[in-house]
Protein backbone atom coordinates (compact mmCIF):
# COMPACT_ATOMS: atom_id res chain seq x y z
CA UNK A 1 0.00 0.00 0.00
CA UNK A 2 2.78 2.44 0.80
CA UNK A 3 4.67 1.86 -2.75
CA UNK A 4 1.39 2.76 -3.94
CA UNK A 5 0.69 5.35 -2.29
CA UNK A 6 3.78 6.81 -3.30
CA UNK A 7 3.32 6.90 -6.92
CA UNK A 8 -0.35 8.35 -6.81
CA UNK A 9 1.66 10.99 -4.51
CA UNK A 10 4.22 11.50 -7.64
CA UNK A 11 1.13 11.28 -9.81
CA UNK A 12 -0.75 13.88 -8.37
CA UNK A 13 2.20 16.02 -8.04
CA UNK A 14 3.09 16.17 -11.69
CA UNK A 15 -0.62 16.67 -12.32
CA UNK A 16 -0.61 19.69 -10.10
CA UNK A 17 2.35 21.46 -12.18
CA UNK A 18 0.69 20.62 -14.84
CA UNK A 19 -2.42 22.96 -13.91
CA UNK A 20 0.21 26.23 -12.85
CA UNK A 21 0.28 27.20 -16.91
CA UNK A 22 -3.60 26.67 -17.35
CA UNK A 23 -5.67 29.58 -17.04
CA UNK A 24 -8.72 29.32 -15.37
CA UNK A 25 -11.27 29.58 -17.89
CA UNK A 26 -9.39 25.57 -19.04
CA UNK A 27 -9.44 24.73 -15.46
CA UNK A 28 -13.35 25.35 -15.48
CA UNK A 29 -14.02 23.71 -18.83
CA UNK A 30 -11.81 20.68 -17.54
CA UNK A 31 -13.49 20.20 -14.45
CA UNK A 32 -17.17 20.05 -16.03
CA UNK A 33 -16.06 17.51 -18.54
CA UNK A 34 -14.59 15.44 -15.97
CA UNK A 35 -18.45 16.08 -14.05
CA UNK A 36 -19.71 14.65 -16.41
CA UNK A 37 -17.75 11.61 -17.24
CA UNK A 38 -17.98 11.07 -13.43
CA UNK A 39 -21.76 11.06 -14.35
CA UNK A 40 -21.71 9.38 -16.94
CA UNK A 41 -19.77 6.39 -14.82
CA UNK A 42 -22.94 6.93 -11.97
CA UNK A 43 -24.94 5.66 -14.23
CA UNK A 44 -23.01 2.42 -15.02
CA UNK A 45 -21.62 1.40 -11.96
CA UNK A 46 -23.96 0.64 -8.92
CA UNK A 47 -22.11 0.51 -6.12
CA UNK A 48 -18.17 1.13 -6.44
CA UNK A 49 -15.48 -0.04 -4.86
CA UNK A 50 -12.47 1.51 -3.27
CA UNK A 51 -8.90 0.28 -1.51
CA UNK A 52 -7.26 1.67 1.28
CA UNK A 53 -4.91 3.92 -1.02
CA UNK A 54 -8.28 5.43 -2.74
CA UNK A 55 -9.30 6.12 0.38
CA UNK A 56 -6.11 7.89 1.80
CA UNK A 57 -6.01 9.88 -1.66
CA UNK A 58 -9.02 10.96 -1.35
CA UNK A 59 -9.08 12.12 2.58
CA UNK A 60 -5.61 13.21 2.15
CA UNK A 61 -6.77 15.94 -0.51
CA UNK A 62 -10.36 16.88 0.38
CA UNK A 63 -10.31 16.93 4.03
CA UNK A 64 -9.47 20.77 4.33
CA UNK A 65 -12.28 21.48 2.76
CA UNK A 66 -15.44 22.26 5.00
CA UNK A 67 -18.45 20.58 4.78
CA UNK A 68 -20.73 22.36 3.38
CA UNK A 69 -18.57 23.26 0.28
CA UNK A 70 -17.99 18.71 0.29
CA UNK A 71 -22.14 18.35 0.05
CA UNK A 72 -21.42 20.62 -3.61
CA UNK A 73 -18.99 18.17 -5.06
CA UNK A 74 -20.06 15.66 -7.33
CA UNK A 75 -18.24 12.46 -5.65
CA UNK A 76 -18.79 8.97 -5.52
CA UNK A 77 -18.98 8.54 -1.46
CA UNK A 78 -21.40 10.93 0.61
CA UNK A 79 -19.58 13.44 1.72
CA UNK A 80 -19.96 12.06 5.96
CA UNK A 81 -17.37 9.29 4.35
CA UNK A 82 -14.39 11.37 3.78
CA UNK A 83 -14.00 12.76 7.03
CA UNK A 84 -14.40 9.62 8.63
CA UNK A 85 -11.55 7.80 6.02
CA UNK A 86 -9.33 10.46 7.54
CA UNK A 87 -10.19 9.84 11.38
CA UNK A 88 -9.47 6.06 10.54
CA UNK A 89 -6.11 6.80 8.39
CA UNK A 90 -4.79 8.99 11.31
CA UNK A 91 -6.33 5.82 13.74
CA UNK A 92 -3.71 3.86 11.68
CA UNK A 93 -1.14 5.45 11.90
CA UNK A 94 -1.54 6.27 15.70
CA UNK A 95 -1.47 2.47 16.07
CA UNK A 96 1.04 1.82 14.02
CA UNK A 97 3.74 3.90 15.85
CA UNK A 98 2.22 2.51 19.47
CA UNK A 99 2.20 -1.08 18.64
CA UNK A 100 3.57 -2.69 21.60
CA UNK A 101 6.79 -5.22 21.98
CA UNK A 102 5.34 -9.31 21.36
CA UNK A 103 4.96 -10.80 24.24
CA UNK A 104 3.62 -14.42 25.07
CA UNK A 105 5.12 -17.75 23.79
CA UNK A 106 8.66 -17.41 22.15
CA UNK A 107 8.14 -18.36 18.35
CA UNK A 108 8.39 -21.92 17.02
CA UNK A 109 11.46 -23.05 15.62
CA UNK A 110 11.41 -23.01 12.05
CA UNK A 111 12.27 -26.68 12.00
CA UNK A 112 9.35 -28.11 13.84
CA UNK A 113 7.39 -26.32 11.23
CA UNK A 114 9.09 -27.81 8.03
CA UNK A 115 10.11 -30.92 8.72
CA UNK A 116 8.17 -32.20 11.83
CA UNK A 117 4.70 -30.93 12.06
CA UNK A 118 3.97 -30.43 8.11
CA UNK A 119 5.83 -33.92 7.46
CA UNK A 120 3.70 -35.74 9.83
CA UNK A 121 0.46 -34.78 8.68
CA UNK A 122 1.90 -35.61 4.88
CA UNK A 123 2.57 -39.08 5.71
CA UNK A 124 -0.29 -39.77 8.59
CA UNK A 125 -3.73 -38.92 6.73
CA UNK A 126 -5.40 -40.23 9.74
CA UNK A 127 -3.74 -37.85 12.37
CA UNK A 128 -4.79 -34.57 13.45
CA UNK A 129 -3.52 -31.91 15.03
CA UNK A 130 -3.81 -33.58 18.46
CA UNK A 131 -2.22 -36.85 17.49
CA UNK A 132 0.62 -35.07 16.42
CA UNK A 133 1.52 -33.35 19.32
CA UNK A 134 1.45 -36.43 21.14
CA UNK A 135 4.07 -37.53 18.72
CA UNK A 136 6.28 -34.42 19.20
CA UNK A 137 6.09 -34.89 23.17
CA UNK A 138 7.04 -38.43 22.19
CA UNK A 139 10.00 -37.26 21.06
CA UNK A 140 10.97 -34.40 23.53
CA UNK A 141 9.79 -31.55 21.64
CA UNK A 142 7.54 -29.68 23.55
CA UNK A 143 5.30 -27.36 21.87
CA UNK A 144 1.49 -26.42 22.50
CA UNK A 145 -1.44 -27.87 20.36
CA UNK A 146 -2.35 -24.71 19.34
CA UNK A 147 0.62 -24.10 17.50
CA UNK A 148 0.51 -27.70 16.03
CA UNK A 149 -3.14 -26.71 14.81
CA UNK A 150 -1.77 -22.94 13.46
CA UNK A 151 0.63 -24.48 11.49
CA UNK A 152 -1.24 -27.24 9.78
CA UNK A 153 -3.59 -24.10 9.09
CA UNK A 154 -0.87 -22.10 7.38
CA UNK A 155 0.32 -24.69 5.53
CA UNK A 156 -3.08 -25.17 3.57
CA UNK A 157 -3.82 -29.11 5.12
CA UNK A 158 -6.61 -29.80 5.84
CA UNK A 159 -8.74 -31.16 8.89
CA UNK A 160 -8.40 -35.34 9.17
CA UNK A 161 -11.55 -36.25 8.07
CA UNK A 162 -10.63 -34.53 4.70
CA UNK A 163 -7.31 -36.09 4.33
CA UNK A 164 -8.67 -39.52 4.92
CA UNK A 165 -10.12 -39.81 1.72
CA UNK A 166 -9.09 -42.07 -0.99
CA UNK A 167 -7.90 -39.99 -4.19
CA UNK A 168 -7.42 -42.24 -8.00
CA UNK A 169 -4.18 -40.83 -8.22
CA UNK A 170 -3.04 -41.79 -4.40
CA UNK A 171 -5.00 -45.41 -5.19
CA UNK A 172 -2.44 -45.91 -8.25
CA UNK A 173 0.22 -45.18 -6.48
CA UNK A 174 -0.24 -47.27 -3.30
CA UNK A 175 -1.25 -50.30 -5.17
CA UNK A 176 1.09 -49.24 -8.67
CA UNK A 177 3.06 -52.78 -8.08
CA UNK A 178 -0.56 -54.78 -8.78
CA UNK A 179 -2.21 -52.98 -11.36
CA UNK A 180 -2.25 -53.88 -15.31
CA UNK A 181 -3.97 -51.65 -17.34
CA UNK A 182 -5.27 -52.37 -21.03
CA UNK A 183 -7.03 -50.69 -23.69
CA UNK A 184 -7.31 -50.79 -27.83
CA UNK A 185 -5.74 -48.08 -29.92
CA UNK A 186 -6.39 -47.62 -33.64
CA UNK A 187 -3.72 -47.39 -36.33
CA UNK A 188 -4.51 -46.52 -40.15
CA UNK A 189 -2.65 -48.19 -43.22
CA UNK A 190 -1.42 -46.87 -46.41
CA UNK A 191 -4.38 -47.68 -47.88
CA UNK A 192 -6.30 -45.98 -45.03
CA UNK A 193 -8.18 -49.35 -43.67
CA UNK A 194 -8.40 -49.43 -40.02
CA UNK A 195 -6.69 -51.74 -37.48
CA UNK A 196 -6.75 -52.37 -34.09
CA UNK A 197 -4.42 -52.92 -31.20
CA UNK A 198 -4.61 -54.54 -28.28
CA UNK A 199 -1.85 -53.68 -25.25
CA UNK A 200 -1.32 -53.88 -21.95
CA UNK A 201 1.19 -51.84 -19.35
CA UNK A 202 2.24 -52.52 -15.88
CA UNK A 203 2.12 -49.68 -13.92
CA UNK A 204 5.28 -50.50 -11.50
CA UNK A 205 7.65 -51.40 -14.25
CA UNK A 206 6.30 -49.41 -17.19
CA UNK A 207 6.67 -52.91 -19.41
CA UNK A 208 4.51 -53.12 -22.34
CA UNK A 209 3.27 -56.04 -24.13
CA UNK A 210 1.24 -56.01 -27.32
CA UNK A 211 -0.54 -58.80 -27.55
CA UNK A 212 -2.05 -58.89 -30.82
CA UNK A 213 -3.23 -56.37 -34.17
CA UNK A 214 -6.64 -57.23 -36.34
CA UNK A 215 -8.61 -55.37 -38.39
CA UNK A 216 -12.14 -57.29 -36.79
CA UNK A 217 -11.70 -56.85 -32.93
CA UNK A 218 -14.08 -59.23 -31.74
CA UNK A 219 -15.20 -60.35 -28.25
CA UNK A 220 -13.87 -64.09 -29.09
CA UNK A 221 -10.91 -62.75 -30.52
CA UNK A 222 -10.13 -60.26 -27.17
CA UNK A 223 -10.94 -63.54 -25.03
CA UNK A 224 -7.95 -65.03 -26.70
CA UNK A 225 -5.48 -62.70 -26.18
CA UNK A 226 -6.51 -62.40 -22.58
CA UNK A 227 -5.32 -66.02 -22.21
CA UNK A 228 -2.30 -65.42 -24.11
CA UNK A 229 -1.93 -61.89 -21.30
CA UNK A 230 -2.20 -64.59 -18.40
CA UNK A 231 -0.10 -67.18 -19.78
CA UNK A 232 2.75 -64.26 -19.66
CA UNK A 233 2.54 -63.42 -16.68
CA UNK A 234 2.33 -66.67 -15.28
CA UNK A 235 6.25 -67.18 -17.10
CA UNK A 236 6.95 -63.99 -15.61
CA UNK A 237 5.74 -64.47 -12.22
CA UNK A 238 3.61 -61.20 -11.78
CA UNK A 239 2.00 -60.17 -9.00
CA UNK A 240 -0.70 -58.04 -10.57
CA UNK A 241 -4.10 -58.27 -8.75
CA UNK A 242 -6.01 -55.25 -10.89
CA UNK A 243 -6.66 -54.31 -14.29
CA UNK A 244 -7.79 -51.61 -15.57
CA UNK A 245 -9.70 -50.91 -18.48
CA UNK A 246 -12.68 -48.38 -20.04
CA UNK A 247 -15.73 -49.54 -20.86
CA UNK A 248 -15.39 -50.30 -24.74
CA UNK A 249 -18.32 -52.79 -25.82
CA UNK A 250 -15.13 -55.48 -26.57
CA UNK A 251 -14.61 -55.77 -23.38
CA UNK A 252 -17.34 -58.66 -23.13
CA UNK A 253 -18.44 -60.04 -19.75
CA UNK A 254 -16.28 -63.06 -20.62
CA UNK A 255 -12.93 -61.39 -20.91
CA UNK A 256 -13.59 -60.27 -17.26
CA UNK A 257 -14.70 -63.78 -16.26
CA UNK A 258 -11.54 -65.07 -17.54
CA UNK A 259 -9.20 -62.45 -15.95
CA UNK A 260 -11.36 -63.20 -12.61
CA UNK A 261 -11.19 -66.76 -12.64
CA UNK A 262 -7.31 -65.96 -13.01
CA UNK A 263 -7.28 -63.89 -9.80
CA UNK A 264 -7.27 -60.55 -11.12
CA UNK A 265 -9.86 -57.95 -10.25
CA UNK A 266 -11.44 -55.54 -13.24
CA UNK A 267 -11.83 -51.94 -12.65
CA UNK A 268 -13.26 -50.25 -15.09
CA UNK A 269 -12.73 -46.37 -15.47
CA UNK A 270 -15.54 -43.73 -15.17
CA UNK A 271 -17.33 -42.88 -18.28
CA UNK A 272 -15.38 -40.57 -20.39
CA UNK A 273 -12.65 -40.32 -18.16
CA UNK A 274 -9.47 -41.53 -19.74
CA UNK A 275 -7.22 -39.59 -16.90
CA UNK A 276 -8.49 -43.15 -15.05
CA UNK A 277 -6.52 -45.52 -17.39
CA UNK A 278 -4.24 -42.33 -17.38
CA UNK A 279 -1.11 -44.48 -17.76
CA UNK A 280 -1.85 -46.09 -20.64
CA UNK A 281 -3.46 -43.22 -22.34
CA UNK A 282 0.15 -41.91 -22.24
CA UNK A 283 1.77 -44.94 -23.95
CA UNK A 284 -0.50 -44.87 -27.04
CA UNK A 285 0.18 -41.06 -27.73
CA UNK A 286 4.02 -42.04 -27.46
CA UNK A 287 3.55 -44.99 -29.57
CA UNK A 288 1.89 -42.88 -32.00
CA UNK A 289 4.30 -40.13 -32.04
CA UNK A 290 7.26 -42.55 -32.22
CA UNK A 291 6.02 -44.97 -34.78
CA UNK A 292 2.65 -44.44 -36.99
CA UNK A 293 3.81 -40.80 -37.27
CA UNK A 294 6.92 -41.63 -38.73
CA UNK A 295 6.09 -45.12 -40.59
CA UNK A 296 4.34 -45.77 -43.61
CA UNK A 297 1.90 -49.09 -42.33
CA UNK A 298 1.63 -51.30 -45.85
CA UNK A 299 -0.56 -53.62 -44.39
CA UNK A 300 -1.93 -55.97 -41.51
CA UNK A 301 1.09 -58.60 -41.74
CA UNK A 302 3.50 -54.71 -41.43
CA UNK A 303 1.82 -53.68 -38.32
CA UNK A 304 2.86 -56.90 -36.06
CA UNK A 305 6.36 -57.07 -36.87
CA UNK A 306 6.97 -52.80 -36.50
CA UNK A 307 4.82 -53.47 -32.99
CA UNK A 308 7.54 -56.10 -32.24
CA UNK A 309 10.43 -53.90 -32.88
CA UNK A 310 8.53 -50.92 -30.99
CA UNK A 311 8.28 -52.87 -27.63
CA UNK A 312 11.52 -54.09 -28.07
CA UNK A 313 12.72 -50.87 -27.93
CA UNK A 314 10.41 -49.52 -25.89
CA UNK A 315 11.00 -51.91 -23.14
CA UNK A 316 14.80 -52.16 -23.06
CA UNK A 317 16.36 -49.07 -24.42
CA UNK A 318 13.78 -46.74 -23.97
CA UNK A 319 14.26 -43.89 -21.10
CA UNK A 320 11.55 -42.95 -18.88
CA UNK A 321 11.97 -40.54 -15.85
CA UNK A 322 9.39 -42.11 -13.57
CA UNK A 323 12.12 -45.10 -13.40
CA UNK A 324 14.89 -42.76 -12.94
CA UNK A 325 15.74 -42.55 -16.71
CA UNK A 326 16.25 -46.40 -17.33
CA UNK A 327 13.94 -48.32 -18.98
CA UNK A 328 11.37 -51.16 -17.67
CA UNK A 329 14.06 -54.31 -18.63
CA UNK A 330 17.44 -52.55 -18.28
CA UNK A 331 18.60 -50.62 -15.64
CA UNK A 332 21.09 -47.71 -15.53
CA UNK A 333 25.18 -48.65 -16.03
CA UNK A 334 27.26 -47.69 -13.58
CA UNK A 335 28.11 -43.31 -14.21
CA UNK A 336 30.96 -42.45 -15.92
CA UNK A 337 32.89 -39.62 -13.81
CA UNK A 338 36.31 -39.90 -14.86
CA UNK A 339 36.97 -37.55 -17.50
CA UNK A 340 39.27 -38.98 -19.97
CA UNK A 341 36.81 -41.73 -20.08
CA UNK A 342 34.30 -39.14 -21.21
CA UNK A 343 36.83 -37.90 -23.28
CA UNK A 344 37.51 -41.75 -25.04
CA UNK A 345 34.20 -43.24 -25.48
CA UNK A 346 32.97 -44.76 -28.54
CA UNK A 347 28.82 -44.66 -28.89
CA UNK A 348 27.63 -46.72 -31.90
CA UNK A 349 24.33 -45.95 -32.75
CA UNK A 350 21.61 -49.02 -33.95
CA UNK A 351 18.54 -48.61 -36.13
CA UNK A 352 15.17 -49.66 -36.02
CA UNK A 353 12.55 -50.10 -38.38
CA UNK A 354 14.75 -48.55 -40.82
CA UNK A 355 16.17 -45.64 -39.19
CA UNK A 356 12.47 -44.61 -37.47
CA UNK A 357 14.37 -45.68 -33.73
CA UNK A 358 17.48 -45.20 -32.95
CA UNK A 359 19.51 -46.83 -29.89
CA UNK A 360 22.53 -45.59 -28.71
CA UNK A 361 25.58 -48.14 -27.03
CA UNK A 362 28.82 -48.07 -26.67
CA UNK A 363 30.87 -50.01 -28.60
CA UNK A 364 32.87 -53.00 -27.46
Amino acid sequence: MLLRLACLAVTHTFAFLRLLPMSDRDKDVEILALRHQLLVLQRQVGKPTFTDTDRAVLAGLLHHLPMDKLRHLLLLVRPDTLPRWHRDLLKRCHAAACVPKRRGRPPTIRSIRAALVVRLAGENASWGYRRIHGELAALGIKVAASTVWEILREHGIPPTPERQSTTWADFLRSQAEALLACDLFEVRTLTGARLYVFAVIEHATRRVRILGAGAHPTAEWIVQLGRNLLMDLQDASSRARFLIRDRDSKFTAAFDDLLTDAGLNVVTTGIRIPRMNSHMERWIQTCRRELPDHTLIGNQSHLPHSLREFETFYNCHRPHRALGQAAPLRPLPAPINVPEQIGHLEVRRRDRLGGTLHEYQHAT
